[in-house]
């Protein structure tokens, strides 16, 4: 029996995917970025849908090309139901489901959180896949969870951010130093030439597994207000060290909660997901912790970290190997969960 090609389609947030997926191997993943939104400093929800109405015919069009696939060979599309923004996702949605009806094949729904965790299982994600149960640390701008994964389609959250998801403070704390959006990979940048002992700021107490980072957001603020008030140019003169210090902060927040539960559950095998992931000092604990706590690690591959269709695409295909389709009628959500 030869191997199932689909195609997927992510357009959860202000990223249009496509990417065509043969068995567990990734022909193409095509993304188009929306950089309008860069000068309001977030994503504005309904330019984002604009951008993704102008962009999905030209991306899903590449992805057959560079797979080298023809559309009357796709055997079923997945698409991102939800959870995201309800314009976005409703474009992919309604592509998703038109092209289904012309070329009669059947329409799988994804949890775009599912897919950024089971975007290890794609052939070229890591070296070998990891095993069940494990823990998963998923990490974007707008969710922060720990996740408990015994199956493909069985998971747990056991902690969660109760406020400002990880990604989301990174911005913001971006946003007190003027620095453009999305601010994460500058901070991150920035912090290889800081010191990240310079400055200390305030963690959260929280039970369990759970998380919040509006605290630090707040005493980064009051500490750069203070600062300022003795000398207005304290940003620019330390903004290497406050990166670095912001940064390990926050991994240091994620890190803890994520070794805690490790520990309590004794489980070794440790993954990470989402468009944190891609962080440098992320990544660098994680590999601290294979040597300190003999984790073995799962990173994925940089460019199925972001929000991107060959994490859409894994999933349709295990789906889509379980008879798991999805009615015509279905409808996006900016609620879906895990």
């Amino acid at each position: 029996m030869s191997a199932s090609i689909i195609l997927g389609i992510e357009s959860s947030c202000d990223d249009t995917s496509a990417a065509i997926i043969s068995g567990s191997k990734i022909l193409s993943n095509i993304a188009a970025n929306q950089e309008i939104h860069n000068e309001y400093g977030g994503v504005v929800p309904e330019l984002a849908s604009r951008a993704h109405q102008q962009n999905i015919i030209p991306v899903v069009e590449k992805a057959f090309s560079k797979a080298n696939i023809q559309q009357n060979e796709i055997c079923a599309i997945g698409f991102t139901r939800g959870p995201g923004l309800l314009g976005s996702l409703l474009v992919g949605t309604s592509f998703a489901k038109s092209l289904a009806m012309s070329l009669d094949v059947p329409l799988i729904e994804v949890n775009h959180l599912q897919a950024h965790i089971l975007a290890h299982f794609i052939d070229d994600a890591n070296p070998s896949p990891p095993t069940f149960p494990f823990l998963c640390l998923t990490v974007s701008g707008g969710h922060t969870m720990i996740v408990l994964v015994k199956d493909y389609f069985e998971m747990e959250i056991i902690g969660k951010t109760i406020d400002d998801a990880a990604g989301e403070a990174f911005d913001k704390i971006g946003k007190i130093f003027d620095l453009d959006y999305p601010a994460g990979p500058i901070i991150d940048k920035l912090a290889k030439e800081g010191n990240p002992d310079a400055f200390q700021f305030n963690k959260p107490r929280m039970e369990n597994y759970d998380y919040s980072f509006s605290g630090i957001k707040t005493s980064v603020l009051y500490f750069i207000q203070k600062e300022v008030r003795k000398n207005p140019n304290f940003i620019k003169e330390n903004l290497n060290d406050l990166c670095a210090s912001v940064q390990r902060s926050i991994i240091e927040i994620l890190m803890n909660k994520l070794e805690k539960a490790s520990v309590d559950l004794n489980i070794k095998d440790v993954a990470i997901a989402g468009g944190v992931s891609a962080n440098s000092a992320l990544r660098k604990a994680m590999e601290m912790n294979q040597e300190k706590l003999g984790w073995n690690i799962f990173i994925p591959k940089f460019e199925y970290t972001t929000d991107n269709a060959a994490m859409i695409a894994i999933v349709a295909k295990l789906k889509y190997e379980r008879g798991e389709f999805t009615d015509i009628r279905t409808t996006a959500t900016a609620k879906y969960d895990l």
